[in-house]
């Protein structure tokens, strides 16, 4: 998932209510008693998360990982199979071994990054260098020769790693607003020096490679103890690793007291070259509407400095989960069910996007698309996604939802189109009723969101219970209303940044072939 906010327009927030003269529905209790009583999620996590781990697009565990979904699938008798939709750089994390070696022998934490290189079995040792604030890209230029043979610092200086909140809560007033002021003009600065050399952190690697260094470190800090966001190397010959935040200041702190560090560094990969990227889909076929459908969507892969715990694997237990209850009470569907599990979501919503591709002529029969992807939270909002009636329909579908899981969603209608942060985008600009379930926090944005802390210990179980006996009879009712779900769209407003008529976002072709970038 790409983590952002962004402000709806056009929009009333109404809170969910239940009819009071809501009858009860049997099929509602057995929903509710299989997802509290006979929970399968803990097995499912620890068969995902610990037994595969992290799921990289074109890894041999992003292989693994379809080929478990689809046999858990036809365990539970629903029918599935792997899709292919293109093909990717397939990289396989190996060990990671970060030392300083002098002026002492320290260990140090840190990881390679996504598609790096690897470094010879013995490892590589070299001294390190530290990019400076630069004025201008003829001064970059002439810098670039010190960096040969050498281990490069790209990232910015963080002299505190405690977050803000953290200052704010502890900090005098006087010295809280001094770190804020300081922290924001060395932000600033090093941004300025940035653009004078004409990179940005995706293309700041490729003129140190070609300069012939020995290999760059990053820190990409998260803004909370102990974590950093984990991505893509962006080399070709010589190994990008992250370090730790404490680590990369003292390295940092060395240099600026004219100690030079040197590092010995084996990263040990593997290539396996191309392999093909698929979306496991499976699907319980519907009874008396088979044609029209309804979709469970969450993508399958991962970053993988964790294990891709909370992105995204709580979302696809959660839609596996519903799958195997539906199927054990509501086996006859009136609309037939599919569970899409998308790959490259974290690439560009690749996999989401050849499925609309492959399925053009499904999209106008898909009477709702229920996306998650945003950690391990309870559901908490819901935008009717610029769907001029999604409030009629969403509306009658979570009124038969029990009070004990709505009463802290908020619902927004007719909310605004989403336009690339998760899957449910895809189907949204296919004119696709498409709903994004945005979940409470837990603090997900600077602690599991891309981080080599997204591991099993940060779910919270009884959330996403919560969320599986929403989605679940949300399901439910989507199959049963007899009518089909409006496609009619809202007229946009004026985009304030252009001062014209906002566009509906349009479908867009999957990236079919990456990582060799």
């Amino acid at each position: 998932m790409r983590y952002f906010t962004k402000i709806a327009l056009l929009t009333v927030a109404v809170s969910v209510t239940p009819l009071c003269a809501q009858q009860k529905d049997p099929m509602i209790d057995h929903i509710m008693n299989e997802t509290y009583q006979n929970s399968q999620l803990e097995q499912l996590a620890y068969e995902l998360i610990d037994g595969i781990g992290p799921r990289l697009v074109g890894s041999p565990k992003m292989q693994q990982a379809h080929d478990w979904a689809v046999q858990r699938f036809q365990n539970w008798g629903i029918a599935a199979s792997n899709e292919q939709w293109g093909e990717w750089k397939s990289w396989e994390r190996g060990t990671s071994s970060i030392e300083m070696v002098a002026p002492y022998i320290k260990s140090l934490e840190g990881m390679q990054l996504a598609f790096s290189p690897k470094t010879p079995a013995k490892g590589i040792t070299a001294e390190v260098v530290a990019l400076p604030l630069f004025q201008s890209k003829a001064e970059f230029e002439a810098w670039l020769p010190k960096v040969k043979g050498k281990f490069v610092m790209v990232s910015q200086y963080q002299p505190s790693g405690r977050p803000e909140y953290n200052w704010k809560e502890f900090a005098t007033a006087e010295s809280f607003e001094r770190y804020k002021a300081a922290t924001t003009e060395a932000t600033s600065a090093w941004n300025r020096s940035m653009e004078n050399v004409g990179h940005t952190w995706r293309s700041l690697n490729k003129p140190f490679e070609e300069a012939g260094a020995a290999g760059i470190i990053w820190s990409n800090w998260s803004r909370g103890f102990g974590v950093n966001k984990i991505f893509s190397a962006g080399t070709k010959k010589i190994p990008v690793v992250d370090v730790s935040l404490e680590d990369y200041g003292q390295l940092y702190r060395m240099l600026q007291h004219g100690t030079v560090p040197k590092l010995r560094i084996n990263a040990q990969s593997k290539d396996h070259g191309t392999a093909p990227a698929f979306n496991t889909v499976a699907e319980i076929k519907g009874t008396e509407k088979p044609e029209e459908y309804i979709i469970l969507s969450a993508h399958l892969d991962s970053w993988d400095g964790g294990t891709g715990a909370t992105d995204n694997a709580t979302g696809v237990i959660t839609m596996m989960e519903v799958a195997r209850i539906l199927k054990k009470y509501y086996p006859s569907p009136k609309r037939t069910i599919v569970v899409g599990l998308w790959g490259s979501e974290e690439q560009g919503l690749n996999g989401s996007r050849a499925y609309v591709s492959a399925h053009r002529n499904k999209m106008p029969h898909i009477q709702a698309v229920f996306n998650q992807d945003n950690g391990t939270g309870r559901v908490q909002n819901i935008s009717g996604q610029g769907f001029l009636h999604a409030y009629d329909y969403l509306g009658r579908w979570l009124n038969a939802v029990p009070r004990e899981i709505t009463k802290e969603i908020k619902t927004t209608f007719p909310g605004y189109p989403g336009s690339g942060g998760s899957d449910h985008a895809s189907f949204v600009a296919a004119g696709v009723p498409a709903f994004m379930l945005g979940s409470l926090s837990w603090s997900y944005g600077n602690y599991t969101w891309h981080t080599n802390r997204d591991t099993y210990d940060k779910i919270v179980f009884d959330d996403v219970k919560n969320n599986v006996a929403l989605i679940a009879i949300l399901t439910y009712m989507a199959g049963e209303d007899p009518e089909k779900a409006s496609t009619e769209r809202i007229k946009l407003p004026i985009d304030p940044r252009t001062q014209q008529p906002a566009q509906w976002p349009e479908p867009k072709e999957p990236t079919r072939k990456g990582g060799f970038e």
